[in-house]
């Protein structure tokens, strides 16, 4: 997002953190709720680009909010779209994105008051590593022609009474309403808002052998001085580093593994 549509998502984060801080919503619910506003806004062209026509007076964009949700939505999620629409967007389909941005971070809140919020982080990298290892599995997830009923009972299938109720239902909404993300795009973007959750960074690991809980907490601990902040550490097993360990946060890459010195050396004497 850029401009406009930046700072009105910042302001919708800041509505949104005071909303679940200081009252006893549902958080679920009102995940759910802002989710179909997601999939009204993304199906409903017309209606999200009167939503954020600057030309139009934020007070009359709000009245419509409630005309249109009111009746259908708790006063929770038709406040915050109320909230939403007033203020101003660079394009319509912004106002679409942030909806579904504060519906996946209100499913987190419900994670994080039930305490489960590190095992729905750990859920989440460990199903998008099951979804890259599995290509039956990622065609049948992402078919453009199976229909989301099927799609949403295979995953029931999967993590049904086996991950946490957050984790299934925001893995469910990605799925089937993807709205042109890449399957593999929309796990990493939920990882990495679980983690700004707890204002802290998401590092994926890779070693060639499981790290011991020694050498876990030391190099947690190391990243964590680095980048001056917490550092939660998704950790996977690729016996082709052939030993150390890879490190990526987010567009940066540490890699101290043999296989990559290997690769340097050879590199300096071809050249």
């Amino acid at each position: 997002m850029n401009g406009a549509s930046r700072e009105a998502l910042a302001a919708a984060r800041e509505s949104l953190a005071a909303l679940t801080d200081n009252t006893p919503v549902d958080a679920a619910r009102l995940a759910d709720e802002l989710a179909a506003v997601t999939a009204l806004l993304d199906r409903e062209v017309s209606l999200r680009r009167v939503l954020t026509d600057p030309a139009q007076d934020g007070e009359a964009k709000a009245q419509l909010v409630a005309r249109v949700l009111g009746g259908q939505l708790g006063g929770a999620a038709v406040d915050l779209v109320s909230g939403m629409v007033r203020a101003r967007w660079s394009s319509p389909r912004d106002l679409c994105d942030a909806v579904e941005e504060l519906a996946d971070a209100a499913d987190l809140v419900a994670a994080e008051r039930d305490g489960s919020l590190d095992e729905v982080e750990d859920e989440l990298f460990r199903f998008s590593r099951t979804v890259s290892s599995s290509s039956e599995l990622r065609s049948a997830l992402t078919s453009r022609t199976a229909p989301a009923e099927a799609k949403a009972g295979l995953l029931h299938g999967l993590l049904g009474g086996r991950a946490r109720p957050a984790t299934e239902r925001l893995v469910t909404r990605l799925v089937t309403q993807p709205r042109g993300r890449s399957l593999e795009g929309g796990l990493e973007a939920l990882s990495k808002l679980a983690a700004e959750r707890r204002n802290r960074s998401v590092a994926v690991v890779t070693s060639a052998v499981p790290l011991r809980d020694q050498q876990r907490q030391r190099l947690g601990a190391a990243l964590a001085k680095l980048y001056g902040r917490q550092v939660h550490l998704n950790l996977d097993v690729d016996p082709e580093v052939l030993g150390g360990v890879t490190v990526r946060i987010g567009d940066e890459v540490i890699n101290g593994s043999i296989a990559d010195r290997i690769d340097e050396a050879q590199r300096r004497m071809a050249g």
